[in-house]
């Protein structure tokens, strides 16, 4: 009687992403071979050579909101990454420089299509996603745009 046992390993794998870091002198030692290894938040990262702990880069959800070209902002880099901003906030460009910024946040589902193509009021009632309550999406009504139900297709 033969006994086949295999062993699954699971490799836990930490929030974030490995920081781009360009080395001249890089450390080729492998302290560690998977986020496991690290402590805290810690992720196992390539340095160029060997893999060594460091602490990841969060990307937090939604995008940087669009800015007019003629709005600068301050050119002065006040983060250069997510997790350099406070509660929902984004590392953006301003244009200039860099700061944090509250996220546009866009919404599940597409705006519906009006067959005939319909026109309603000529009002900016909203300008992006998260103007509307609940569900809602900021959606062109053929001449200006209103918050309207999106429609969210099976999978």
């Amino acid at each position: 009687v033969s006994s086949n046992k295999s062993h699954i390993c699971i490799f836990e794998t930490k929030p974030g992403v490995c920081p781009v870091r360009y080395y001249i002198h890089a450390d080729c030692t492998e302290s560690c071979s998977k986020d496991s290894d690290c402590h805290d938040n810690e992720k196992c990262c390539s340095n160029g050579c060997g893999h060594e702990c460091m602490a990841p880069v969060i990307v937090k959800p939604g995008f940087c909101p669009h800015r007019l070209p003629a709005a600068l902002g301050p050119c002065v880099e006040s983060c250069s990454t997510d997790s350099d901003c406070h509660d929902s906030e984004k590392c953006c460009s301003n244009g200039c420089g860099h700061e944090c910024m509250v996220p546009d946040i866009v919404k599940p589902g597409v705006c519906p299509l009006g067959h005939p193509p319909t026109f309603g009021p000529c009002v900016e009632s909203c300008s992006k996603d998260s103007d509307c309550t609940d569900k809602k999406k900021c959606c062109s009504n053929g001449c200006g745009h209103e918050c309207m139900a999106p429609y969210i297709g099976e999978k």
